[in-house]
Parts: structure tokens; sequence; C-alpha cells
């Protein structure tokens, strides 16, 4: 997958987490801070009927950057937000989110494929361009390289953005699943030590060049 100036390649990176989805896993590794969430054979599936977020998230850490991979869908007559969040923190205190990268499909209120970072969210990318399909399964990869943030569907890379202030991925580690005023599926998880290799591409010629007349 070729980001602007990285080159990722999922497939050989290192595997963090790849437990299957169980009553007895998400009870091990997870958190459910709100929300209704359990396990349908094998689909992490969350609840959530309010205009905020349902969530729930690791009890580990994963820290440094890491890439999201997952399958994911709405559970009809749910049409929107499949919600994802890394490099994250919890506020305990006011049960919300802190600071986190934040990826969704089908979100923003209008059908957008976005990356936005919390608790500020000065950061904030989205596209409307991506047809979504409600109660469709989808392939996700979605994560971030040395502060290049990114979201893939089904191998083909739908949004990317540079984030001039990146999150302090050593300190944050957190991820977690979240429902906004939806009711959604997720199963095939795993995450990943994201890793890229640098790239420096140049167009090829297109045309012959034109000469330049002699200086005067």
């Amino acid at each position: 997958m070729d980001l602007v100036g990285k080159r990722i390649c999922p497939k050989d990176m290192e595997v963090l987490y790849s437990e299957p989805f169980s009553e007895a896993s998400l009870a091990a590794d997870f958190d459910i801070r709100s929300g209704e969430w359990s396990v349908q054979d094998g689909w992490l599936t969350g609840k959530n009927p309010l205009n905020a977020p349902g969530m729930v998230i690791s009890r580990a850490e994963y820290l440094e950057d890491v890439m999201l991979e997952f399958r994911a869908r709405t559970i009809l007559p749910s049409t929107h937000d499949i919600d994802v969040m890394w490099n994250g923190s919890w506020n305990f205190e006011t049960n919300e989110r802190h600071v986190a990268y934040v990826a969704g499909l089908e979100g923003w209120w209008d059908g957008k494929v976005g990356i936005e970072k919390s608790p500020e969210y000065k950061l904030v990318a989205a596209t409307g361009l991506f047809n979504f399909e409600p109660g469709r399964t989808y392939f996700v990869q979605c994560g971030s390289v040395a502060g290049h943030v990114f979201c893939a569907v089904d191998g083909d890379l739908v949004l990317e953005v540079m984030d001039p202030d990146p999150i302090d991925s050593s300190t944050y580690g957190l991820i977690g699943f979240e429902a906004y005023c939806s009711h959604i599926q997720f199963t095939d998880f795993r995450v990943l030590r994201a890793s890229y290799t640098a790239t420096d591409r140049k167009y090829e010629l297109e045309s012959t060049p034109v000469s330049q007349p002699p200086p005067a």
C-alpha cells in the first residue's frame, strides 16, 4: 500500500494481537465503557442508540506505531458509523475517550470516511467519495506510521493525512471500538506493529521535453 512518501506492507508487520472474538476474550482483553457490547457467532457486536460514542477499549496498551485490521459491517436497519481508535487513552473520571486517533466509515453525520484526533479535534480529515453500502462486510486497515495516519477499505487506500503534531505513541496505546448512534459488528481483528519503507518516486516522462530558446 502506497502512502505519500511511504510504502507499507501489512503481511510483513509483526502481529501484536489476533485473538478471535469470544465472550471469554471480550471479558479478559477489553473493558466495556458505554453502549451494549457482546459477541455473537465470532462477531464483536456493539449497539448504542445515543448521539455519543458507545465504546469498548482494550485492557492492554499497544504502544508505538500500530495498524488495526478487521472486517466490519452495520446491522440493518443501522446505516452508519463503524468507528475505531488507536494510540488512545481514557479519562476514567469523565468516562470519555481522551488522546487518540479515530477512524471510521460512514460517519461525521454526512456519510464520510474520516480520521480525527481527540480530544481537541484540530486534526480532522474526511471524504464523502466512498460509496458505503449498509449491511455489507468491509475489510478495513487503519493506523499511523511516523505521524502519517491512513485508512484503507478492501485493499484500497481511501484517506490519509499527515499529522504535524503526532500523538506520542510511546505514551498512548489503548485501542477501542465505537458505536456512535449505530449497531455494528467486527470480526477477524488484528493489531499489527506498523512499519514502512520510505519511497522516492517521480513521474515518468509523458511527452517530448519542450526545447528552450537560447538565452538572448
